[in-house]
């Protein structure tokens, strides 16, 4: 990949490489990075901006070759943010491209339309400190929720949950929601190869394959601040369907 910005990137790493042994644990203060990835969602920045932790290490925002101003608006409200122009296409190369800009000892990912509350970071962080090395949101534990899944997605979801208990012998609540957090050195675990909306599917099942010790924390979903959303549920939805199958052949 040759995602541009001032932080040298991640070559890439299998998933039995030595540094998968050295995830950190009970960092009282870990250096957290916060990935954003952005296609032309300059409106939605200021609302997500307004909401983040002040304890962030930086903010990492991957424009998708924006044509709204995006990368002048988050300069505007953040001049400290890393902006990394991502090398190719979909929101897997964004988030790939994220990941390999990101100088924390932990990454978090959230989505620049508001839909992700950047106010639940601490309990990401929390849960990593606890002695997780990956963690996803969940929109249906308790005390979680979403006021963004039309009946169309709900469904599917629900048959994503159920396909990834029966294949991978896993209990998730919750398998196709975005935001998640890890430490920085488990990356290489993950060994994520996607490019659209897959790669939360890939995320997700690859740290079960790695062994990563995976936990879910609750989250509330809200409607996208403004602008139109780039999710396709039935073209997406049969990318994470051969993603799932893809990634359990490996």
């Amino acid at each position: 990949m040759n995602c541009t910005s001032s932080t040298a990137g991640w070559s890439g790493r299998p998933a039995n490489h030595p540094e998968r042994r050295r995830c950190p644990r009970g960092l009282t203060t870990p250096r957290v990075s916060l990935v954003i990835p952005a296609l032309n969602e300059a409106e939605s920045l200021q609302q997500v901006f307004s909401r983040l932790p002040d304890a962030l290490h930086e903010v990492i925002v991957v424009d998708g070759h924006s044509t709204d101003g995006t990368i002048e608006t988050a300069k505007r409200l953040l001049p400290d943010a890393v902006i990394v122009r991502q090398d190719g296409a979909g929101k897997g190369n964004a988030l790939r491209c994220g990941f390999a800009a990101a100088s924390g000892d932990a990454i978090v990912a959230i989505d620049a339309d508001g839909s992700t509350d950047p106010a639940e970071i601490p309990a990401f962080v929390g849960a990593l400190q606890a002695g997780a090395e990956y963690v996803k949101g969940s929109r249906f534990l308790p005390g979680a929720g979403t006021n963004d899944m039309t009946l169309v997605r709900k469904f599917g979801n629900g048959g994503f949950v159920l396909l990834a208990r029966l294949m991978y012998g896993v209990r998730y609540s919750d398998f196709t929601y975005g935001y998640t957090a890890f430490w920085r050195r488990c990356l290489p675990a993950l060994d994520l190869r996607s490019n659209g909306f897959e790669i939360e599917c890939e995320m997700t099942l690859r740290a079960v394959q790695s062994g990563l010790k995976i936990v879910e924390v609750a989250c509330f979903e809200q409607p996208r601040y403004a602008g139109e959303a780039h999710l396709r549920p039935f073209p997406d939805g049969w990318r994470i369907l051969k993603q799932m199958f893809r990634t359990w052949r490996d």
